[in-house]
């Protein structure tokens, strides 16, 4: 069965924070290539979901996916989608408080 993927709103915002950081520092093109590959990683959730390793330790049923030696992708799978958590990009501490 394939699900649909969602981001949740603070995974929007690190999308746009990751995009916003890459830019900042000369290189937008480099940026929105790198979003746009992120987001197309993810969307391969759809179809199979139980990729990464389950990390209960950082929160239950949560699921951790590394990205291109830069960001993590913290997911969890529901019946109906995966839902992207949050994104950790450069080594930023994954924390689920933010």
């Amino acid at each position: 069965m394939t699900r649909k993927v969602v981001f949740s709103p603070e995974a929007r915002d690190d999308l746009f924070e990751i995009y916003r950081y890459i830019a900042e520092r000369g290189a937008p093109n480099t940026a929105l290539g790198y979003v746009m590959r992120l987001e197309a990683r993810c969307a391969n959730l759809a179809a199979f979901p139980k990729q990464g390793l389950a990390r209960d330790d950082v929160r239950p049923s949560v699921r951790l996916l590394g990205f291109e030696r830069k960001t993590e992708i913290a997911f969890h799978i529901t019946p109906e989608a995966v839902v992207i958590d949050r994104l950790f990009h450069g080594g930023k501490t994954i924390d689920f408080a933010d």
